[in-house]
């Protein structure tokens, strides 16, 4: 029998987890109470409370009966403090309870296989530094002898950087409009703040986002590359990455060619273990997906229709406001040639999902049909499959955004502008094979601050948007070999 495709896996396990989670979704008037009785631990479950008050430090809050997730969120707030006690009306008795040590929804089946998906998550998280270094050390050092490609290299690199950072501000300012992460209800909204976010409000996160923008640039270049390493500053690392990969062209090349090799072997490595990692990936967004649905019911999951629109839709405009005018009135050469031309490295592109894999049909059709010649698509078709990224830095934008509209968390210029910085040096560091854009968006959720277990809302589908935005990818890579061709002359 033939294997299914991990692609179709994540959808299964997506499907089977939403209704894994539904049947076994969390009893929300129902809490676990921990609580110390003569020096004894004990545990007992409150149900069908009308009225509940929370006593500490001579503060009391009251509840409803659907406050179930403000309760288990004030307790990680005074979790800490003593002499926490408990009073409930439950079907017109009145309970007390002193010195409680915890409260916790009830666990079910659902949420008791979390930790599944927590490990792939935390997998994906760890994964993301020295891929992003290996990557780009290789990446910056392919520009080779810079003084010898002079003037093709500076061209090449500015085109790609500016089409990216182009095409993410696409992909904030449709997920700004379309809001796909606001199509939940404030009740689902609600439920989710307080269980993710357990100690933090949306406004302690906006604070947490504001910054100085002179610091900002400032604090990319590390003081210490290796203390940048140890705390996960991402842009340092993206920072000392890139130089380094600069510099190395500088050296001699016996010993140049040490280090690339030692850099390539490690990339591949860490790609190896990205496929290896992927393989559990239906486990985790069965375990991760199960748990949200059992805590937020379905319609969490109906804003994913919205997501993919956001995501589509900023492609295909970024296909038609910037490649094909480059093609147009740059180039000027026919955007009806031009596509027919690419037609076969576009159905690669969209069936692997692989820039790099799709590259030597990319080469052949650029300098075939298009007639660029050889001495520039040799350069510029490699490079772009290393750090020409639109389309996946355009779905980082409107999948970060998506994620923290579903938190409530407000994203103000600075914090976009770090999205739109962050992506575009992420998608030098993206290696060219499916399914890694979703490390490089862990990171730029962490450089926003934004929880990275959002990720498990939009995974499921993250195989289909690979292959869309893959072409955008490769297209890209060919409107620009044209672009230069056409101004080198």
């Amino acid at each position: 029998m033939k294997k299914i495709p991990l692609h179709v896996q994540i959808i299964i396990a997506l499907i089977v987890g939403a209704f894994f989670g539904s049947f076994f979704s969390i009893d929300t008037n129902k809490l676990e109470i921990d609580y110390k009785k003569n020096n004894q631990e004990k545990s007992t479950i409150i149900k069908d409370w009308s009225d509940l008050e929370i006593y500490y430090n001579e503060i009391t809050t009251s509840f409803g009966k659907d406050d179930q997730s403000k309760i288990v969120r004030l307790f990680e707030k005074i979790k800490n403090e003593n002499n926490v006690s408990i009073r409930f009306i439950s079907r017109d008795r009145e309970i007390k309870i002193k010195n409680v040590t915890n409260i916790s929804k009830p666990s079910t089946p659902a949420t008791v296989i979390k930790p599944i998906g927590d490990i792939f998550i935390r997998l994906l998280s760890f994964l993301a530094i020295p891929l992003v270094i290996a990557s780009l050390v290789v990446g910056a050092a392919s520009l080779g002898d810079v003084k010898k490609l002079g003037r093709i290299g500076l061209k090449t690199f500015a085109l790609y950087m500016a089409t990216t950072a182009i095409a993410i501000t696409i992909g904030l300012v449709v997920a700004n409009i379309i809001q796909p992460g606001n199509k939940l209800s404030s009740q689902a909204k609600s439920k989710l703040l307080s269980a993710d976010l357990s100690t933090s409000t949306p406004t302690d996160i906006t604070k947490n986002l504001d910054v100085d923008i002179v610091d900002f640039f400032v604090d990319i270049v590390p003081k210490n590359p290796f203390q940048a390493i140890s705390s996960g500053n991402m842009l340092q690392i993206v920072f000392f990455a890139v130089f380094f990969g600069i510099v190395l062209t500088f050296i001699e090349e016996s010993k140049r060619n040490v280090i690339v090799t030692f850099f390539d072997a490690s990339s591949d490595t860490l790609i190896k273990m990205v496929d290896f990692v992927m393989k559990i990936a239906p486990y985790g967004v069965f375990a991760l997906i199960s748990a949200t649905v059992a805590d937020f019911g379905f319609s969490i999951l109906s804003t994913l229709f919205w997501y993919i629109f956001a995501v589509l839709l900023g492609l295909l405009l970024h296909l038609c406001l910037i490649y094909i005018p480059i093609i147009k009135f740059w180039c000027k050469f026919s955007v009806r040639e031009f596509f027919k031309g690419m037609q076969n490295a576009q159905a690669i592109a969209f069936s692997t999902s692989s820039s790099a894999a799709t590259l030597p049909v990319t080469m052949e059709c650029v300098e075939v049909n298009l007639k660029v010649p050889k001495k520039i698509s040799g350069f510029v078709l490699p490079l772009g499959a290393t750090i020409n990224m639109d389309g996946t830095a355009l779905y980082q934008g409107v999948a970060a955004v998506f994620i923290a509209q579903v938190y409530g968390i407000n994203l103000g210029i600075t914090e976009q502008l770090t999205i739109v910085l962050t992506a575009v040096l992420a998608s030098i560091g993206t290696a060219p094979v499916p399914g890694v854009g979703i490390i490089m968006l862990v990171m730029i959720l962490q450089a926003v601050h934004i929880p990275p277990e959002g990720i498990a809302l939009i995974i499921g589908v993250d195989r289909l948007l690979d292959m869309a935005r893959t072409i955008n990818n490769i297209t890209g890579d060919a409107t620009v070999a044209l672009a230069v061709s056409k101004n080198e002359n």
